[in-house]
């Protein structure tokens, strides 16, 4: 690695941390050569573990020593050249805005997202984000997935980017774990229509997770998925599906989709966040083994 001290945080060579916003970083015209940010050493980590490429690091003094695992694979995955930039508390405090917990940083090189029937082969479970916007709720909910065994998550293209510094951090870099991908791209006009058809057609069931006049209850999901494979109402694959915070799923979402389903609840209480839902969803239907 080349280590290069920081002299301020203007240095044009630390843009991509300082000055680009995460659109800018994540350049839908040319998604090949689009970048994200990988915060925090067990984030950067993950990302290598999955063959994310690293541009350069921004890097706290302090925490140079403890990273030398991280150097030393990089060295051999890519070459000796990737710079490393040390900057110290003080000036990364300046840069992101807030004291950093584990002070590192790294611009990674984004990939082409693989198609909706790649991410979807021989998966029995799979997660829907409806235009989900709170990074934090992104990255929850990919979390949740990663640990509970979810096969592949599908993000609309109005949802927020899981890739984003925020939603990959919440995450605990399970983002670069689970198969994810954009189901209709960047077309905004493809779901929840076609995106649903795409759904029925890879043989799944879909359940909209809402709370609705016709709602069955997850108990009764669980039964369709657990009974015999013969029963009339088995469900073999299934796509559960999460709305925005706030609205929630769309009326033609809820319309179109095969289910929708309630978590049942007590006190009065009448939703759950998302990423909590997502999460008493993704256990309840887990496979059993």
């Amino acid at each position: 690695m080349r280590l290069i001290h920081v002299d301020n945080i203007d240095d044009e060579h630390i843009a991509a941390y300082t000055n680009l916003t995460e659109l800018q970083l994540r350049n839908r015209l040319e998604p090949a050569k689009g970048l994200f940010i990988a915060e925090s050493p067990k984030v950067i980590d993950r990302a290598l573990a999955a063959g994310r490429e690293p541009i350069s690091l921004l890097v706290e003094e302090p925490w140079i020593a403890g990273m030398s695992d991280e150097f030393e694979y990089i060295d051999q995955h890519w070459g000796p050249d990737i710079p490393v930039y040390v900057a110290s508390p003080e000036q990364l405090k300046r840069l992101t805005g807030y004291r950093l917990h584990r002070g590192a940083l790294s611009a990674m090189k984004r990939w082409p997202l693989p198609s909706v029937e790649e991410v979807c082969r021989g998966a029995r479970r799979i997660a829907v984000m409806e235009n989900i916007v709170d990074h934090t709720n992104v990255g929850a909910l990919m979390r949740s997935a990663a640990a509970l065994d979810v096969d592949a998550v599908l993000v609309t293209p109005s949802c927020g980017d899981p890739l984003y510094r925020r939603a990959a951090r919440v995450s605990m870099g399970t983002v670069f774990q689970v198969p994810w991908t954009r189901i209709g791209g960047d077309d905004t006009h493809f779901w929840p229509v076609q995106g649903l058809a795409q759904l029925h057609e890879l043989g799944f069931a879909t359940a909209a997770m809402a709370l609705d006049d016709d709602s069955i209850s997850l108990d009764e999901l669980v039964r369709r998925l657990d009974n015999d494979p013969a029963s009339p109402d088995h469900i073999d694959k299934l796509a559960l599906i999460f709305g925005t915070e706030g609205d929630g799923l769309s009326h033609r979402t809820i319309s179109d989709a095969d289910l929708t389903v309630k978590i049942p609840m007590s006190h009065g209480v009448d939703s759950l966040n998302v990423a909590a839902s997502s999460a008493v969803a993704f256990y309840a239907t887990r496979v059993k083994h």
